[in-house]
């Protein structure tokens, strides 16, 4: 299968490297001026892997767009409006997107797959998400995963796990596209409170974390029109240990060095996601605690300590 991955950064380049490993036709495309983009052309590699000679590396987003049957995208997701614009002025009849990213717009609350189905017929140009747990640097090693690819095609969804599945990557059928582009968007959000809660020293809170962050997030998947149940699923509650605990994820160590006052500048899609819940939260009326504590740490000022114990005077309720 032809394959242009979009993105180069570190989840973009490895899936284009996995792609390629199980034997599809690759294109790996970037922005000229981007850092990642030049090192990967200048030496077919970067910090975390090595791209074989099999994999194009260009800046062309035609060549890129009129080579695949699959365009694979990979980038910051409040950029991804942006990035349409461009890639819709090609012939996109007959491709099919896939979304390898995680968020939630946040000047209009809209889903990922939402956003790209403003730029596209999705009879002509199915849409399709990819998500769950992993890193680069598990992968590259040879460590398995098990991951999720959701799409209201039900033909195309089938067909991308039957061709993207390998003894590396255990791809499952998703069932609710809401649900699993919500859930897949909010646990970055409660990777940065539970980088919060290790900046604080508080790191034995974290299982009350996952317990209480699932059960609210999968409020506000319902409320959407989702079901409730893909937030204990792979796209959020299953990508907790790589969010939550890993020493490699962006949103942990955003919030942990946020705890300590310590500038991060890496990419953490976390901060604006939950900017972008919370606008969510206040249209479908469903509460969101600790989304909304990130939220005003992040956005209002607040010390994460004083969110940290506005959550424990709340009003006792039952758990279920």
């Amino acid at each position: 299968m032809k394959i242009s991955v979009l993105g180069c950064g570190r989840w973009g380049s490895c899936i284009a490297w996995y792609l390629d490993k199980i034997g599809h036709d690759v294109i790996s495309c970037g922005l000229a001026d981007a850092p990642e983009l030049i090192e990967l052309k200048n030496t077919h590699k970067n910090s975390y892997l090595t791209y074989p000679k099999s994999i194009e590396v260009t800046s062309d987003l035609t060549r890129a767009v009129e080579h695949a049957e699959v365009i694979v995208i990979s980038i910051s997701c409040q950029h991804l409006r942006e990035y349409m614009e461009d890639i819709a002025k090609n012939n996109l009849d007959g491709k099919i997107i896939v979304l390898c990213m995680k968020g939630v717009e946040v000047t209009t609350g809209k889903r990922l797959s939402q956003v790209v189905a403003d730029f596209v017929d999705e009879k002509k140009t199915p849409i399709a998400v990819w998500v769950g747990p992993g890193h680069p640097q598990d992968y590259v090693k040879g460590i398995p995963n098990c991951m999720v690819i959701d799409s209201n095609n039900e033909k195309v969804k089938a067909m991308l796990v039957d061709s993207f599945t390998s003894e590396l990557i255990r791809f499952y059928y998703g069932t609710d596209l809401i649900g699993s582009e919500i859930g897949a968007a909010a646990k970055n959000v409660i990777g940065i409170a539970a980088g919060i809660l290790d900046g604080l020293n508080y790191s034995s809170l974290k299982g009350a974390l996952m317990a209480r962050g699932t059960r609210e997030i999968a409020r506000l998947i319902k409320a959407l029109g989702g079901n409730e149940m893909s937030a204990y699923g792979l796209c959020h509650l299953g990508d907790y240990e790589a969010t939550l605990f890993s020493p490699w994820s962006h949103n942990r160590k955003y919030g942990e060095d946020f705890a300590k006052g310590i500038k991060y500048d890496k990419l953490a899609e976390g901060v604006m996601t939950s900017k972008a819940l919370m606008k969510l939260a206040s249209q479908y009326n469903v509460d969101l605690p600790i989304v909304g504590s990130v939220y005003r740490a992040l956005f209002e000022g607040y010390s994460v300590k004083e969110q940290l114990d506005s959550l424990f005077v709340r009003k006792v309720k039952k758990e279920f």
